[in-house]
């Protein structure tokens, strides 16, 4: 029996949630709701552009957090099919693997008869780690030897001990069990706690945290309330001072797996994480579509063709924009998509940095500057646990 490992805990019992917790958590649906009829509302284009965006940003921090950096502008491009982006071999595998790898989860939010698997989650770590996969360390199977998590700056202290090899199929045994029973918690808070589970039982040599992270990420998308690329905390948790929150959070459940342990704090933290990440995602939001009206008005009064907005606006709030991109958003062929870029440049709207196939574009001298200036407006978080 599963229970006699640990006792009469196997997985983290998850906490009652305080008045303040209930507050705060009511909020964030009220600004997920908001945000889902606002982007219904908008324009197609540009919120795909924002799509792609958000999931580059997650597949950059995510990454960035296991020490792979690559920024979220060159995670598009690798993303768009960009072979001539400036990054290492390494950095290069490790996001074209990572983005292939949510790609299929960000797909499955609305399969009818979805269910989670030991197999299902498997084929993820495979299509994360599989240009990893050797006799030591195997991708897409459960690990069979012991493995450590350690301390920042110094490899010879453990800050955690993962559960022995052989008590592996049995957690994830229960785990899978779990997550595929209704027990009428919130799904943000259980989507939170399918977090804790994975990544303490940590059942795979390699990549445990970007595989909870993204098992977060799909039952936030199953609960059906955003499309997956708004839903995501990745980006949140990349933060420089939010991934040493996260990883102070995950050594306070213990130095070794301690399912008996209270992890209210840990909810917590993840409840500020889906606020302040809902209040970066609605200011992206309203920030685009202020960009998208003012460049329509700027391309009406230039007489410019409708179809370059979506290149400016790129620029504006993405800071660059590459022609196969600008080719793909607007189902151009290559020789219209040239042709737009390089008459733009030569109006002084553009620039082209770099040569040929690595060229790509900024805001040249006749950008019109009321658009950067609203694109560069900074923003305040706000912490929702204030005068809690």
């Amino acid at each position: 029996m599963i229970a006699s490992f640990y006792g009469a805990k196997v997985l983290f019992q998850t906490p009652t949630l305080t008045q303040a917790d209930q507050a705060v958590l009511a909020d964030i649906e009220r600004m997920r709701d908001r945000l889902r009829h606002q982007v219904q509302a908008q324009p197609g284009k540009w919120t795909a552009g924002l799509r792609k965006f958000l999931t580059a940003d997650a597949v950059a921090a995510s990454n960035t957090i296991e020490g792979f950096h690559v920024s979220t502008q060159d995670v598009q491009d690798l993303m768009d099919g960009e072979h001539d982006v400036d990054v290492s071999d390494e950095n290069r595998e490790e996001t074209l693997a990572y983005q292939q790898m949510m790609t299929y989860v960000q797909s499955l939010h609305d399969v009818a008869d979805f269910a989670y698997s030991k197999g299902l989650l498997n084929a993820l770590h495979w299509m994360l780690q599989g240009h990893r996969h050797t006799r030591r360390k195997v991708a897409g199977q459960w690990r069979r030897g012991p493995v450590y998590v350690t301390a920042p700056g110094d490899p010879q202290i453990a800050a955690y001990t993962a559960p022995d090899a052989d008590e592996v199929p049995g957690l994830m045994a229960e785990l899978v069990d779990w997550l595929n029973t209704a027990d009428g918690t919130h799904p943000l808070i259980r989507a939170a706690m399918a977090h804790l589970h994975l990544v303490s039982i940590h059942p795979w040599p390699d990549g445990n945290g970007r595989m909870s992270r993204s098992l977060q990420t799909l039952m936030i998308a199953r609960e059906g309330v955003l499309a997956p690329e708004f839903s995501s905390i990745e980006a949140w948790l990349g933060r420089p001072l939010n991934t040493w929150e996260y990883y102070r959070q995950l050594q306070r459940t213990g130095a070794t797996y301690e399912p008996e342990r209270e992890v209210s704090d840990w909810i917590r933290f993840n409840l500020t994480a889906y606020h302040e990440q809902a209040q970066a995602v609605q200011h992206r939001l309203d920030r685009s579509a202020a960009v998208w009206e003012l460049l329509e008005t700027f391309v009406g009064e230039a007489g410019l063709d409708e179809r370059v907005l979506t290149a400016l606006h790129d620029v504006a709030v993405a800071g660059r924009v590459r022609r196969a991109r600008y080719e793909q958003s607007e189902n151009l062929t290559l020789q219209q998509a040239q042709r737009d870029l390089k008459g733009l440049a030569a109006a002084g709207l553009l620039v082209p940095v770099g040569r040929t196939r690595a060229r790509y574009y900024t805001a040249g001298p006749s950008f019109p500057e009321p658009v950067l200036e609203r694109a560069r407006v900074p923003f305040t978080l706000t912490s929702p646990y204030d005068g809690a």
